[in-house]
């Protein structure tokens, strides 16, 4: 079963930058008026939104190919992904086996 998750993950990484081929913005990158026209107003969240920083600004690290860094970006988003869900897996099984033996 692990094989095979590994081969999704691998086989998604490297379809990562068949995105850079789509001249439409990815899922939930739209413009505000874009939410203005679907939605018929712009969320308070998304009109605030220009106020965060990004750690990566539009997947791209200065210098660098546009192809890697939209690699480095997923092998980065999934590396996190990973350890959040690893850190929750084992707090999880931690507090089954409190409770298991009390």
């Amino acid at each position: 079963m692990k094989n095979k998750l590994y081969l999704l993950l691998s086989l998604l990484i490297v379809a990562v930058p068949l995105g850079l081929l789509s001249e439409n913005p990815a899922w939930g990158e739209w413009e505000e008026d874009y939410y203005e026209k679907i939605l018929g107003f712009i969320p308070t969240g998304i009109k605030n939104a220009h106020t965060l920083s990004s750690p990566l600004p539009d997947y791209s690290i200065n210098g660098m190919n546009e192809v890697v860094s939209y690699y480095l970006s997923a092998l980065l988003g999934l590396v996190l992904v990973y350890g959040i869900f690893y850190i929750f897996t084992k707090i999880t099984a931690k507090k089954q086996d409190n409770h298991g033996s009390a």
